[in-house]
């Protein structure tokens, strides 16, 4: 079973991908995870990404599709895959569909998370993580015993910038303008299912899992 997770910053791809994780013994593959694991293996792909980050730039796509086509190959993915953060545009997915045609593999369903915007603000801006030992906590979803310490190694808490509410709100433009047409493209595919992520962890699950049973 090969999955796409689409949906905005927020609106809990990575968690349910742990949970599925398990269920059907498939690996989730995030754009980030590929780019650090590569970077940190040092491999000729890794070494070329690093030069663009280390400059600040972003990954050309060419190079985003040969490090998922890499990873997509690796003897845990034989059995499938949860793409999460990728494909981010268009052109992407399009250059996504014809590697998937020279591995002879095939997307089976893209689940579309969605969640009102008022609520995405009040999970990300919410996020606290310390600063010792990197555990994360929510100030009303998951809050540590003691405000602005860590419950693990006393460490200080604080709110990184990229969950601060105005780069928040940034990171929602972004999506709105680049993914987001990818739901109209999967759309037309027959692919496309939407999942409401404004439900408890569990429920969505519950959701998921039909949809991704029956197909």
């Amino acid at each position: 079973m090969n999955i796409i997770l689409l949906g905005p910053p927020g609106a809990g791809k990575g968690t349910q991908a742990k949970i599925l994780e398990g269920i059907y013994n498939i690996p989730q593959i995030s754009t980030g995870d590929m780019l650090r694991a590569a970077v940190k293996n040092g491999t000729e792909l890794g070494r070329q990404a690093k030069s663009f980050m280390d400059a600040g730039q972003l990954v050309p796509d060419s190079l985003v599709i040969a490090l998922a086509e890499e990873r997509m190959s690796a003897p845990d993915a034989a059995g499938g895959f949860m793409l999460d953060g990728f494909p981010r545009t268009q052109a992407q997915a399009l250059a996504l569909d014809d590697m998937l045609d020279r591995l002879g593999k095939k997307i089976d369903v893209v689940l579309n998370f969605e969640v009102p915007r008022p609520a995405l603000i009040e999970r990300m801006s919410g996020r606290r993580t310390c600063q010792q030992c990197g555990v994360g906590y929510h100030v009303k979803f998951a809050p540590s015993r003691e405000a602005d310490k860590c419950d693990k190694c006393r460490g200080e808490l604080y709110q990184r910038e990229d969950d601060k509410e105005t780069t928040v709100a940034k990171r929602l433009q972004v999506y709105d303008e680049s993914t987001k047409p990818l739901i109209d493209y999967y759309a037309r595919k027959e692919l496309h299912q939407v999942i409401n992520g404004d439900e408890s962890p569990d429920k969505v699950t519950a959701q998921i899992r039909k949809i991704v049973d029956a197909a």
